[in-house]
């Protein structure tokens, strides 16, 4: 069985808001830099540079629902689905990311990416509110 962990953060801003901006890959290294330090488009594709070499980040298709769900491909060609979610909250909203862990990631390297993901929530909750 694989663990999931449900990682969120508030966000004093309309959910509209956080869902255009968090939604647009170009944003990604101002928010996610746990993730990758920049970012463009290539044929098409939205490529990173991150810790791991280039990646290649895909969006869900933009939705009204606030659903932000991405797929990262790592170097070797191996793809990651990632779901995360922009819901609603009076004025604001809270963002939600669902880590999952694959079974054979230890313990520390878990916590790392929990670590990781955490402070990127904090990161978007910065940017966003600054605007």
């Amino acid at each position: 069985m694989r663990t999931s962990r449900h990682l969120s953060t508030y966000i004093d801003r309309p959910v509209k808001d956080v869902y255009s901006y968090a939604s647009d890959p170009a944003n990604l290294p101002a928010w996610a830099p746990g993730l990758c330090s920049s970012i463009e488009q290539v044929g098409g594709d939205w490529v990173a540079e991150s810790p791991m070499g280039k990646i290649v980040v895909k969006f869900a298709e933009g939705n009204e629902y606030g659903v932000l769900d991405h797929d990262v491909t790592l170097p070797s060609g191996e793809t990651f689905y990632n779901p995360m979610r922009v819901i609603a909250d009076g004025e604001g909203c809270e963002v939600v990311f669902t880590l999952r862990r694959r079974p054979e990631v230890t313990d520390d390297d878990f916590a790392r990416d929990l670590n990781a993901v955490q402070a990127d929530l904090r990161a978007l909750k910065k940017v966003i509110e600054d605007l």
